[in-house]
């Protein structure tokens, strides 16, 4: 069940002193890492009491319910990030509603991205999806297939390629988690090596489960529902 507002920001706040700790522990300062709330299936009118208190930063995984809840929520300090599987077809239903894309993973995605863009005079920050676990039930391009993919975005000045994007394997293997994650930092780093004219600063990683393996490798923004607003629905 989802938690009410006043819960859900008394464990944010929670959260938030238990990431600066773990942070530091790792040597990282907690404040070059981000928490992006996964709002998916949690009610607008909690969002919105939540959002009348501070500031948020929301990720939501399907167009048709971002498109339902941003309405509802317009005028409130609240950033959305798009975190899911994106259909060319609802690019012109997301567009409008978000500041970062986190799941760019094909050539037809990046070219109807790129067309509304270019048609509304805006540039929009993105991260490339890769499957690091390579578990054919994910999204994602395969490591081997991110270069090619990133050289080929260059042309498209429409497109702020910032960083990269990767879910983890659901296992209580921690060994197989942080090689995942160790992998899309060691492929960020090498991309950052190739395509020095890029800033890709980003690694979109870590959910409730396995956050701090993620920011021992290098996580910039966590992905957190659950630890946030309690067991949902799939």
């Amino acid at each position: 069940m989802v938690l009410e507002a006043k819960e859900a920001l008394s464990n944010l706040e929670a959260f938030r002193a238990e990431l600066a700790v773990w942070a530091r522990s790792c040597g990282r300062a907690p404040e070059d890492l981000r928490i992006l709330l996964a709002s998916k299936t949690v009610p607008a009118d909690i969002l919105r009491a939540m959002a009348q208190r501070e500031p948020l930063l929301l990720g939501e995984n399907f167009a048709q319910e971002l498109k339902g809840k941003a309405p509802l929520l317009a005028g409130l300090p609240v950033e959305w990030h798009f975190i899911g599987h994106l259909q060319s077809n609802k690019v012109k239903d997301v567009l409008p509603l978000v500041t970062m894309i986190h799941s760019l993973d094909r050539p037809s995605l990046a070219k109807e991205l790129h067309r509304r863009l270019a048609r509304e005079g805006r540039r929009l920050p993105v991260l490339l999806e890769v499957n690091t676990s390579g578990e054919p039930q994910k999204h994602g391009l395969k490591p081997e297939e991110t270069e090619p993919f990133l050289a080929s975005l260059l042309s498209y000045e429409t497109l702020s390629v910032e960083g990269l994007m990767t879910v983890a394997p659901l296992t209580q293997d921690e060994d197989r988690i942080q090689r995942s994650f160790y992998s899309l930092r060691e492929l960020r780093d090498r991309l950052q090596g190739r395509f020095p004219e890029l800033s890709l600063v980003h690694l979109s990683m870590g959910m409730s489960g396995d956050w701090k393996l993620a920011v021992a490798e290098g996580a910039t923004i966590l992905r957190i529902g659950t630890a946030i607003f309690g067991p949902r629905r799939a």
